[in-house]
């Protein structure tokens, strides 16, 4: 467990880094990725030849006896919601560092980045059930909490199995203005489908994959006990055994296309990144490709 003054120390240095990279590489990339999803209703006025007729206000026009068509300006202000898995499964990692270490960059990079950029970040964290939620403000005391409060449960008791699907539930009936939602997570669960497909007809989805390079492809170690950190459940694996190593392969290549496949039906977007990828690098380009 970490004591106070580790979690202060951390979250200070996730501030120093993550403002320096998002001052030096994701100025206006970051918010210009996302400009123009959101429109909202700023006022009526006379309907003109050229108009779009699918945005002529019918109750205004019968009253007045006239043609009246609704003003719409794009949203200059955004929201950005992370919602963080706090599973258990998140602390397996090898030498370059753990799921759990990678998801607080990368969720301290985009609070950083929103408020940076004077817009909202709240959070969501979750495992079995949602464990906290952080509702979107604006200002670095709101980032500074979200991330000091994800540091905090890198040993706690609460991290406990999965379920991806309670969380966008949560998120779906609590808010409610469009937003950008970054779903952080290693996605070792099932059953969230429809819900992100109802989701992404609302918001902006971007889902953010984490995983180890060790559960990509065994090492040729011998005989190794695995345990399940959700489960408990252990197993003895031949990791010497090349069907054993090329089954294990192939389940994690089929996991990854099913992500992309549920994500690609919900009409969001999915990145992918290992615990020795640079997370800097994945989002910057993925700024970069949306511009």
């Amino acid at each position: 467990m970490l004591s106070k003054e580790e979690i202060i120390k951390r979250v200070r240095e996730l501030e120093i880094k993550s403002k320096k990279i998002t001052a030096d590489l994701f100025t206006g990339e970051y918010h210009s990725a996302f400009k123009g999803k959101g429109m909202h209703f700023r006022e009526v006025r006379d309907y003109s030849a050229g108009d779009d007729v699918r945005f002529i206000d019918w109750n205004v026009s019968a009253r007045f006896n006239h043609t009246y068509t609704k003003v719409f300006e794009e949203e200059r202000e955004l929201t950005v919601m992370l919602l963080v898995d706090v599973s258990s499964s998140n602390i397996f990692g090898s030498a370059a560092g753990n799921k759990a270490e990678l998801i607080e960059q990368v969720a301290a990079l985009l609070a950083f980045s929103a408020i940076n950029n004077n817009d909202k970040v709240g959070a969501i964290f979750f495992s079995d059930t949602v464990k906290l939620y952080v509702p979107p403000k604006k200002g670095r005391t709101n980032a500074l909490y979200i991330v000091r409060q994800l540091i905090g449960y890198e040993d706690a008791d609460e991290r406990k199995g999965t379920n991806i699907n309670e969380a966008i539930k949560y998120f779906n009936r609590n808010i409610k203005q469009k937003s950008i939602a970054f779903i952080l997570s290693d996605f070792i669960d099932t059953g969230y489908e429809n819900d992100l497909k109802i989701i992404g007809k609302k918001h902006d989805v971007v889902g953010i994959r984490v995983y180890d390079k060790f559960e990509k492809e065994l090492p040729d170690a011998g005989l190794i006990y695995f345990s399940d950190s959700e489960t408990k459940d252990e197993m003895l694996v031949d990791t010497a055994n090349p069907v054993v190593r090329f089954n294990y392969k192939k389940q994690f290549s089929e996991h990854s296309d099913t992500i992309k496949n549920n994500f690609r039906k919900a009409g969001s977007d999915v990145l992918h990144m290992s615990t020795d990828d640079d997370p800097v690098k994945i989002l910057q380009q993925f700024f970069l490709r949306r511009n």
